[in-house]
């Protein structure tokens, strides 16, 4: 249900159970934090997804039975997190709940007109990931961080745009070809280049 392709030193990794909208096992989790764990030799890291939904965030049968409160969540975030490559996340459709925190982890993100964002988490009971707060509202301000998290606000494409939550917004049949275009700088500099500029816009050595 993780699809990984590398062409080159771009390695593309695509969710696919859109029949469940693309919702997320502990399995799926933990196999997405090993190829992210792997990947530091990437320059580009697409992350992506099939259908209409990018993810519903976690399967609802393995979150009532611990997923929601699980550290893989954590360990994914901080895996993509830490790549030195650029990771873009092309947002297929609509991103939900704790899959939010890959996505944010991301350096860029970009997503379809009919994408929609929420993250349900307090409504369900839950805490969110520890670091999702924080980089949500690096993005776009703590007052529309509590915005989605506490006042449980859908957004769409449009204000997901005006807020800073993603970059770009567009067509379904572009989408990851601009994924790449956007990587083309980084994937054609010297490595210790494109990891130094992303440390200096992220205010670390």
């Amino acid at each position: 249900m993780i699809d990984l392709t590398k062409d080159g030193s771009v390695w593309t990794v695509t969710i696919r159970r859109s029949d469940k909208a693309n919702s997320l096992t502990h399995d799926m989790l933990s196999e997405l934090a090993d190829i992210a764990e792997g990947a530091a030799e990437a320059r580009a890291f697409i992350l992506t997804a099939e259908g209409k939904v990018f993810s519903a965030g976690a399967d609802l049968d393995e979150a009532r039975a611990g997923l929601a409160v699980s550290d893989v969540w954590e360990r994914l975030s901080a895996a993509i997190a830490a790549l030195p490559g650029l990771t873009i996340a092309a947002l297929n459709g609509t991103l939900a709940g704790g899959a939010m925190g890959m996505v944010l982890a991301c350096d860029l993100r970009i997503a379809v007109p009919m994408a929609r964002f929420f993250y349900p988490v307090m409504k369900l009971g839950f805490l969110p990931q520890p670091s999702d707060p924080a980089r949500m509202a690096a993005l776009i301000g703590p007052a529309r961080t509590k915005l989605i998290l506490m006042g449980g606000q859908k957004i769409n494409a449009e204000q997901a745009l005006r807020f800073g939550l993603i970059d770009q917004i567009v067509e379904p049949d572009d989408l990851h070809d601009i994924a790449l275009a956007l990587a083309v700088d980084t994937i054609a500099a010297e490595p210790t280049i494109a990891k130094g500029i992303k440390q200096m816009c992220e205010g670390s050595t």
